[in-house]
């Protein structure tokens, strides 16, 4: 007799959201990676790519957690799209203070959205998925870190 409590599609539908708002954290910071200006270019631009390699890093191993708890993942730009909380920023002209800004918070709405994962999956006895999101976790944690104390706070 298993001792799980059959939420696993709690935990499908939670990694499905930290699937689509890893995906559109990694393109804001690659984008942000892209389009950074000024007298700290060099600086941020290798710690926004390093960033979105770390974010990107994550997005396949959420996934096949999505397909081992049974369920479908993300099909699409769209799927994505409907999905995620953290927003696109198209702006021609962010300063980097702004860039810096705006992904240390998208990086703490990414943090709720893991502890959100943790939950779904401890109350499931998914004792993989939430060991996976502790990794996950730190790394976030480290990003904001660094975001925040690049800003001088």
């Amino acid at each position: 007799m298993s001792d799980k409590t059959n939420n696993a599609p709690a935990v499908a539908d939670a990694l499905n959201a930290l699937l689509a708002d890893s995906f559109a954290l990694y393109l804001k910071t690659k984008n942000y990676h892209w389009h950074v200006q000024g007298p700290r270019f060099r600086e941020l631009h290798l710690l926004f790519d390093e960033q979105a390699a770390q974010i990107f890093a994550t997005t396949d191993l959420i996934a096949e957690r999505v397909r081992k708890n049974g369920a479908a993942t993300l099909r699409s730009i769209g799927d994505v799209g409907r999905r995620a909380s953290i927003r696109d920023d198209d702006s021609a002209g962010a300063d980097a203070e702004a860039m810096i800004r705006a992904l240390a918070g998208d990086n703490k709405t990414l943090l709720g959205q893991l502890k959100e994962v943790k939950a779904a999956a401890e109350a499931d006895g998914d004792i993989a998925t939430s060991g996976l999101v502790d990794g996950w976790v730190d790394e976030t944690q480290q990003r904001i870190w660094f975001l925040e104390a690049t800003l001088g706070y």
